[in-house]
């Protein structure tokens, strides 16, 4: 499981480290593992002897780990210049470091006479920035990045907020970012972590000192294979969880079609279909068990999903009312969202699970869709707080927050391939699924979540792919977590 800690956080622990070490250790540990991730990205392009580096270094310690990890590589052969965003105030050490290794300091972004650039490395700030670049700072990057070298940044992308993962203004776009002792949320939630590339984690000795609890993390694939019920010898239909679907209306039947998928294709012993879709749904899966409604009459189920399709209607209100009335958990999403009482939602014992797009999430906090799209990490965070709920706010990175003192998670396995009509309604099914099989409601939307990218992504494979498909491959993502 990756986890990532707020900069108070790491800084304090950096702290408690070079209490320990000798003066410059720890710096001189992050420059050889930013170093190394260097040398592995121009190796993979060419060859380290030869190739011409360009640092971008500022004036803290972040620009102190660049100009260190220069010398390194300038030893190793390489033609290494800086660029210094603020000349009088580089690290005395790192630029001695570089020289004496004969790297070179240019004077200005004019760079002409150093001819094409193989690596760009930026370290203009570290995870203290705020605010976004200075204009100067901003046009310098505008200006060494034209030529389209990869950009590898120092512990994170110069202009992004570490600890939100907002991005306030200019921020560097970088290929790949080397992170120190842990990560970061900002590099784990969008829309900074568009900014990040592919990360790798060095290891500086920072792992004693942090605390257990972290405040982001994000589930791997063997953290998923602990958490999916797989059926026993002695198990059947009712053992595996029976799963309840109000969804779907006249006008939107095609919601409760693909509702039901997510949950037959997410391991649903057996789903209880309630609502005005019964033919549509019966003659896709005939399996199903359909009744007219209201729900509390369909029969026993151990987790409800209500909300996908209901449209606006005075029964669907009263579907979701009886949903939310029943003591197992539930799930509620797209129109289910709009059409539940808030105080109903607070007051309830069983377990709760919300799951907004942006546009939703800002609905229910009563904000503009633009801050909650900026600020997401914060949304999810306050929507969990103020419904006394688990909430997965859905996105290019989806969120899951519960009520309490419990990290937030992230989902890494997200698509943009599942920016498409119903693979939310899938995605409820499927959680809903793992809800009735017993899992924890974090990790129900957690493991759905990751299971839901997954088999986008195997349904697309790079193509456009309809929901109906991403239900079809949960199977596969399935064997391939148990693989």
């Amino acid at each position: 499981m990756r986890h990532a800690y707020s900069v108070e956080t790491v800084r304090a622990a950096e702290q408690a480290l070079m209490a320990r070490l000798p003066e410059g250790a720890l710096m001189q540990r992050a420059a050889a593992g930013l170093a190394v991730a260097c040398g592995d990205l121009l190796r993979r392009n060419g060859r380290v002897y030869g190739s011409r580096v360009l640092l971008l270094a500022g004036s803290g310690d972040n620009g102190g780990d660049t100009l260190y990890a220069g010398a390194r590589l300038a030893r190793r052969g390489a033609g290494v210049r800086a660029l210094l965003t603020s000349p009088g105030k580089a690290h005395r050490a790192g630029l001695a470091a570089l020289l004496a290794a004969g790297g070179q300091v240019l004077d200005g972004p004019d760079l002409g006479a150093f001819g094409p650039v193989d690596l760009v490395v930026d370290g203009i700030t570290g995870i203290g920035g705020r605010g976004g670049l200075r204009p100067e700072a901003a046009e310098l990057v505008r200006v060494v990045t034209a030529g389209r070298a990869p950009v590898l940044a120092v512990d994170l992308p110069s202009g992004v907020e570490a600890d939100t993962g907002q991005v306030l203004g200019t921020a560097v776009r970088a290929d790949a970012t080397v992170t120190f002792g842990a990560y970061k949320p900002g590099l784990l939630v969008d829309p900074a972590a568009e900014h990040a590339g592919a990360l790798r984690l060095v290891d500086i000795g920072l792992a004693e000192e942090l605390p257990a609890r972290p405040d982001l993390e994000a589930l791997q694939y063997a953290d998923v294979a602990a958490l999916l019920p797989v059926p026993g010898a002695e198990s059947d239909k009712y053992r595996r969880g029976v799963v309840g679907v109000a969804a779907g209306s006249e006008r939107y039947p095609g919601a409760a079609v693909l509702a039901v998928a997510g949950a037959l294709r997410g391991g649903a012993g057996a789903v209880r279909y309630s609502g005005p879709g019964a033919d549509a749904v019966i003659a896709r899966f005939p399996e199903t068990l359909v009744h007219p409604g209201p729900p509390s009459r369909a029969g026993r189920v151990q987790a409800w999903v209500a909300g996908p399709g209901l449209g606006d209607s005075s029964a669907s209100e009263a579907a979701v009312a009886d949903v939310l009335a029943a003591d197992v958990p539930v799930l509620v999403d797209a129109d289910g969202l709009r059409l539940m009482d808030a105080a109903t939602v607070r007051a309830r014992t069983a377990p709760t699970v919300l799951t907004p797009h942006a546009g939703e999430a800002a609905a229910l906090l009563g904000v503009g869709r633009e801050e909650v799209e900026a600020g997401r990490l914060a949304a999810v965070r306050e929507l969990a707080a103020r419904y006394r709920a688990t909430v997965l706010l859905k996105g290019s990175t989806t969120l899951v927050a519960s009520d309490g003192d419990t990290p937030v998670r992230v989902n890494p396995t997200g698509t943009s391939w599942l920016a498409t009509a119903g693979s939310g309604d899938v995605l409820s099914g499927l959680t809903g699924s793992l809800l009735a099989a017993g899992l924890a409601p974090r990790d129900a939307a957690s493991v759905g979540a990751y299971l839901h990218g997954l088999a986008a992504r195997r349904a697309s494979d790079g193509a456009p792919v309809a929901a109906q498909d991403v239900a079809d491959a949960i199977p596969a993502a399935w064997r391939d977590v148990r693989a």
